[in-house]
């Protein structure tokens, strides 16, 4: 099996200051990770790594290039576009519009340049596997789901799994994408994007915008128009934990999979929705998180022959929890198992980088929660899905 890994090193260039959550560490420290479990194919295996088998058990590396202008405007207006570069050009003088300034999403130095990489490692990864050039692929620094047609948002400034989908659906008429988002945050401009479009499935496993932002993802965003009934929406209570998680997969995730019957799956795999992650307050561990990417590589398996990218996403336990989650995801797409103690040079690393130890193990978690906390988000969770099959066209049959 061929899995690609599109990546460049200056993907790291995408940095909202040094005090931002969204730190470039989250992506990097996990493809160290992947590279010290011996799981791409660019040189030796660690001493310590397991060894998956052959070369075609580990991913392949290859190079990105920015997208173009031109496909920027599939998504994001020209006048965005513009000050999105005034902003990259002189964040100094740059006078805060469209999203963009002090707080969540900041002007910083070639900020437009990064956002394009970014878009181009996940049309990288899509253009792969629908062109048959591998079966899987993994934008590991992609996700950045908030970005809207004409604003920034939620530390997004382009949207790459839009643009990526956008670009291919272009390419290739009549391809049918299917996207799933088990990011914490619902994956709004995703959404937004495709609203009103019966070629994309967008479906979104994300804590209730009761709590959290961006306050949408609510059971009757269903889409509108020719799109009607090929949007669904998960919002979770807080502390919905890896049973939860597991009930949504098998009642709402591989039935809607089934329904729609892609060609491709795209996957955003943020990690903001473990116990531990300080923006959040849902309950996956990190075993539990494995456990749900599996069983969407898995429906992708039935659905469209196992075409499926994943990317990442948010993500805020920037030492302690990403890399692990982000290294298990690049492992379930090759197939492969890995040793539960942590290779010691990246543990040395990591904890240079954060000033604090690091972990042991690949998915040691720490969780106590008190039972009666978990059964009632279980019986919450219960009563949503019920609603989500009522309220989902598709689910019910009855999509246009």
């Amino acid at each position: 099996m061929t899995v690609l890994l599109p990546f460049s090193e200056k993907l790291a260039a995408y940095d909202l200051g040094p005090s931002h959550p969204l730190r470039p560490e989250r992506f990097t420290l996990a493809v160290d990770l992947m590279r010290a479990y011996g799981l791409l194919a660019e040189g030796p295996r660690a001493e310590d790594s397991t060894d998956p088998g052959t070369d075609s058990s580990r991913a392949t590396v290859v190079d990105i290039e920015p997208v173009s202008r031109e496909d920027l405007e599939l998504v994001h207006d020209a006048a965005y576009i513009d000050t999105v570069l005034e902003a990259s050009r002189d964040p100094w003088t740059f006078k805060t519009r469209r999203g963009i300034g002090p707080g969540d999403t900041p002007a910083t130095h070639g900020i437009h340049e990064a956002a394009a990489l970014v878009c181009a490692s996940t049309t990288t990864a899509l253009r792969g596997v629908v062109e048959g050039d591998a079966q899987r692929a993994f934008s590991v620094a992609g996700g950045l789901h908030h970005a809207h047609r004409d604003h920034a948002a939620g530390f997004c400034v382009y949207n790459d799994p839009a643009v990526a989908i956008a670009i291919l659906t272009r390419d290739h008429p009549g391809l049918r994408v299917a996207y799933v988002d088990i990011d914490a945050h619902h994956g709004d401009g995703v959404q937004e994007a495709f609203w009103d479009r019966p070629d994309v499935l967008t479906l979104s496993v994300h804590e209730s915008g009761r709590y959290l932002f961006p306050g949408t993802g609510r059971l009757l965003e269903v889409g509108e128009g020719d799109g009607y009934g090929f949007a669904i929406n998960v919002p979770l209570p807080p502390m919905a934990d890896d049973v939860c998680y597991r009930l949504v997969l098998h009642e709402v995730i591989m039935p809607a999979l089934q329904a729609f019957a892609p060609d491709v799956v795209v996957a955003q795999c943020g990690a903001d929705a473990h116990h531990s992650d300080p923006l959040t307050h849902l309950g996956l561990t990190i075993a539990g998180h494995n456990d749900l990417v599996r069983g969407i590589v898995e429906a992708a398996d039935v659905a469209c022959g196992g075409r499926i990218v994943c990317t990442g996403g948010g993500g805020y336990s920037t030492f302690s929890v990403v890399p692990r989650v982000w290294t298990l995801v690049l492992a379930t797409l090759l197939g492969v198992d890995l040793p539960e103690g942590l290779p010691e040079e990246w543990r040395e690393r990591c904890e240079a980088l954060s000033g604090e130890g690091a972990p042991e193990t690949l998915t040691g978690d720490r969780w106590a929660p008190l039972p009666s906390v978990l059964d009632e988000a279980r019986g919450e969770v219960a009563a949503v899905i019920d609603r989500v099959l009522q309220a989902s066209p598709l689910l019910a049959g009855t999509a246009t």
